[in-house]
C-alpha cells in the first residue's frame, strides 16, 4: 500500500492509530498544535511498541516507528495523503473549527474521518463545501489491540468514501462495522450505556457490590461475549434458536425492562459511593500500574485469538 496517512492529535487514541497504521505499513504523519504533546509522542509510541514486540504481537518495532514522523505545520502534516484520522476534543465546536481548517489544508479527495465517541458527523460537517468526504472512523481504546472500529457516515457521505474507509480499515488489520444511518453515540457505545445504566442501578439500589457486578461480567458474560455476541449467544442458548430463546426467555426480559426506572442511573452519590468502594479497592496511586496490567491482558488475549482464528 502506497497511501499516506495523516493523525491530527497526538494523544492516547492519536498515537494508537499511528501504531495502527504504520504496523500496517503505511506512512504516518502525526500532527498536534500542542508542541509539547508532539515533543513526547515518539517515545511514548515506541514504549507501546516494545511492550507489544513483549507480547509476541510485533516483530520489528524499529520499522514501525520509522514510518512515523512528526510535523507540526496542518498544511504539511495534510499535504497528499489519502486519508486524515481526526482525533481531537469531544466537543462538537472544536470539531466545527477543526474541520474547516482540514477541509482548507488537504486536497478535495483526502477522507477527513472523525475519532469521536459519539458525536455523529453530520454535526460538525454541514458546514463545509464538501462534506461529502467526511464520516466517523470510531476505534475502541486502544485500536491497536481492539480491531473494532465503527464507521459512521453522515446523509451527506458519499458511498465512494464510505467504501474507501471499509476497504483502508480491513487492509489495516481492522475489523470495521458499517453503521446504516446516524444516532448518538453509534453502536458500541449505546450497548456499552446500557450495560453500564443497568449496572450502576443494581448497585445504586443495593442489590450488588461493585465487586460482585464486575465479576459477573468478568466471569460470565464477558468469556462468552469474547468471541461471539449477544445475538449468536441467544441463537446457540436454546435448542431451535432464536425464537425458541424467545419463547422460552423473552417474558422474562420484558418485565425486567419494565420493571428500569427513568431516574439517573449516573447521579452524583451513586458514583460518590462507587468511586469509594473502587478506591478501597484500588487506590488512585495504582490506577496507572493498573492500566498497564490491563493492556498486557489484552495483548495476551490479542496473541491467543491469532492463534485461534474464529
Amino acid at each position: 500500500m502506497a497511501m499516506q496517512i495523516a493523525v491530527v492529535g497526538a494523544g492516547l487514541i492519536g498515537r494508537a492509530w499511528a501504531i495502527v497504521f504504520a504496523r500496517a505499513g503505511l506512512d504516518v504523519r502525526l500532527y498536534d498544535v500542542d508542541a509539547e504533546q508532539l515533543g513526547q509522542v515518539i517515545s511514548r509510541i515506541d514504549k507501546s511498541l516494545q511492550d507489544l514486540k513483549s507480547a509476541g504481537l510485533l516483530d520489528e518495532p524499529a520499522l514501525v516507528l520509522s514510518r512515523i514522523t512528526v510535523q507540526p505545520d496542518l498544511e504539511a502534516a495534510l499535504a497528499g495523503v489519502s486519508y486524515v484520522q481526526e482525533c481531537g476534543p469531544e466537543n462538537v465546536s472544536a470539531k466545527k473549527t477543526m474541520y474547516t481548517q482540514l477541509e482548507a489544508a488537504s486536497d478535495p479527495n483526502t477522507i477527513l474521518a472523525s475519532s469521536t465517541s459519539g458525536i455523529v458527523a453530520s454535526q460538525f460537517s454541514g458546514h463545509l463545501r464538501h462534506s461529502e468526504r467526511c464520516l466517523v472512523a470510531h476505534p475502541v481504546n486502544p485500536p491497536y489491540l481492539i480491531p473494532l472500529v465503527e464507521v459512521v457516515p453522515s446523509p451527506e457521505t458519499s458511498p465512494q468514501v464510505v467504501e474507501r474507509t471499509l476497504a483502508l480499515m480491513r487492509e489495516i488489520q481492522q475489523e470495521p462495522i458499517l453503521v446504516q444511518k446516524e444516532v448518538q453515540g453509534f453502536i458500541l457505545n449505546r450497548l456499552q450505556g446500557a450495560l453500564l445504566n443497568e449496572a450502576l442501578r443494581l448497585f445504586r439500589d443495593g442489590y450488588v457490590s461493585a465487586e460482585d457486578l464486575d465479576k459477573t461480567v468478568k466471569h460470565g458474560l464477558g468469556l462468552r461475549w469474547s468471541f461471539m455476541g449477544p445475538f449468536e449467544t441467544i441463537d446457540l442458548n436454546a435448542p431451535s434458536g432464536v425464537v425458541d430463546y424467545a419463547g422460552r426467555y423473552g417474558p422474562l426480559y420484558r418485565d425486567v425492562d419494565n420493571q428500569r426506572s427513568t431516574s439517573n442511573p449516573w447521579a452524583t452519590e451513586t458514583l460518590q459511593q462507587l468511586d469509594d468502594e473502587r478506591r478501597r479497592a484500588l487506590p488512585v496511586s495504582q490506577l496507572n500500574e493498573r492500566q498497564i496490567w490491563r493492556d498486557r491482558r489484552l495483548m495476551a488475549l490479542m496473541a491467543h485469538k491469532q492463534q485461534v482464528k474464529d
